[in-house]
């Protein structure tokens, strides 16, 4: 929960595909006791319930739209105004344009909270690395990296000697794809916040327990910690 005279935060996590957003979102989502909100998430789980919401959700996602900034900012405030989140919250997958970025100043402005966007920043030839290297044991799920983590033999799962299989999509030409795709679209999200001082950036191309720490520290150097 929030420190006692601060004011509750809303942190925005971004990155690119491979940055690790998503360990460092869990980190500190358990240490500062805060929910961690994902937007997707939230609305695959909309989609299966039968309301006149969850199946406007479901015919859009069926249909492979995006669902409108309306229904997005309906959905944010619907989860966020739950008890859980009264002392701040994490936010995965919003706002992703600058459109989104607005609504949601307002939406923090009526909860008494401050936006903060953590950007977490690995070069484009160590993403590459992590995304291209990637294997996956198809019987047990565990995830090996040829470049960083390569299993003890070729091809063959340390844990339970399952095969390990190489996503399609992660590919040198495919990866350079979706990496260019994040860097056009959240380049207007990050200047706009780096504008209002509420951007911190974080090198992530380090020990994971490493980036948390100095993540801990940016947020603190920003209006204080949540303990």
């Amino acid at each position: 929960m929030a420190k006692s005279g601060t004011t509750p935060k809303i942190i925005v996590m971004i990155g690119p595909p491979g940055v690790g957003k998503g360990t460092q979102s869990r980190l500190l989502a358990e240490h500062c006791s805060y929910p961690q909100i994902s937007t997707g998430d939230i609305l695959r789980e909309m989609a299966r319930m039968e309301t006149r919401l969850g199946l406007q959700i479901k015919a859009t996602l069926s249909a492979g739209q995006l669902v409108s900034d309306e229904v997005l900012a309906s959905v944010i405030l619907t989860r966020t105004t739950q008890p859980d989140c009264k002392d701040g919250y994490i936010l995965d997958g919003y706002p992703r344009t600058l459109t989104q970025a607005r609504m949601l100043e307002k939406l923090a402005r009526g909860q008494g909270k401050e936006v903060r966007l953590v950007s977490i920043v690995v070069p484009r030839d160590a993403l590459m690395k992590r995304l291209t290297g990637r294997r996956t044991c198809v019987q047990c799920g565990e995830i090996y990296n040829l470049y960083l983590r390569p299993p003890k033999q070729e091809r063959t799962c340390d844990l339970c000697g399952g095969s390990l299989a190489h996503r399609a999509d992660d590919n040198a030409e495919t990866v350079g794809t979706r990496l260019a795709a994040y860097e056009y679209a959240t380049a207007p999200l990050v200047e706009y916040y780096r504008q209002s001082d509420r951007l911190i950036e974080v090198d992530g191309d380090r020990p994971v327990q490493v980036v948390f720490n100095d993540l801990l520290k940016a947020i603190e150097a920003q209006g204080g910690s949540p303990e």
